[in-house]
């Protein structure tokens, strides 16, 4: 889900004929951007790397790809993927957590007060602004149903982190640096158990051969 800075924040949406527009966020915490969560399918979009580049697609909900046409209007209409439907991800360097969205005219996503004058009016949704401002600078947001997949993923890499005073300890003297290079990569492989047998064996062979 993509977090625009609007106040309150509201999503990148899709309907199912492919309209792009702002909506309301009704799953925040006391309008926290970084505790959004969509609430509607049309808030979802589907984040792929194209093949053989850097860039991005997004797919809405109706299996259609977000797009941005030369004069920077947003629509979700297409099947394909041509450079309409491109995107670069930019990380905001002097904002941690937030993101500029860029299209292949290097043009970026943008909001702005509607022109529309209906009273409350949504904020609109553009892809023609050239220079990085507040205005450009959003969230992306996961489904809470990935959560849990990222931290068990963090808490693997975090096993897979040993030092070498514990690698020691468990050979049961010092170590040279291939055998540290073996064990942390065992570690990664999930075969150390295996190679440290192997080494502790070494050890005996050296130590009574």
């Amino acid at each position: 889900m993509f977090v625009l800075p609007t106040d309150p924040p509201t999503s990148l949406a899709c309907d199912a004929i492919g309209n792009v527009f702002t909506l309301p966020i009704e799953n925040i915490v006391d309008g926290n951007p970084a505790s959004a969560e969509p609430h509607d399918v049309r808030q979802v979009w589907v984040a792929n790397k194209i093949v053989g580049t850097e860039h991005c697609r997004f797919k809405g909900h109706h299996g259609k790809y977000l797009g941005c046409d030369k004069i920077g209007v947003f629509s979700a209409t297409s099947e394909a993927v041509s450079p309409l439907e491109s995107f670069s991800i930019i990380s905001t360097a002097d904002t941690p957590g937030t993101f500029q969205i860029q299209t292949l005219r290097d043009t970026f996503l943008t909001v702005r007060a509607s022109r529309s004058s209906k009273a409350g009016a949504a904020p609109e949704v553009r892809g023609d602004e050239t220079d990085i401002t507040f205005d450009t600078t959003l969230r992306i947001r996961m489904q809470a149903r990935f959560k849990p997949r990222l931290k068990a993923s963090k808490e693997g890499k975090a096993r897979e982190k040993i030092s070498r005073r514990e690698l020691e300890e468990a050979v049961g003297r010092r170590i040279d640096d291939d055998e540290a290079r073996r064990l942390k990569r065992a570690r990664r492989e999930g075969d150390y158990h295996e190679v440290l047998l192997n080494i502790k064996v070494k050890n005996k062979h050296d130590k009574y051969g």
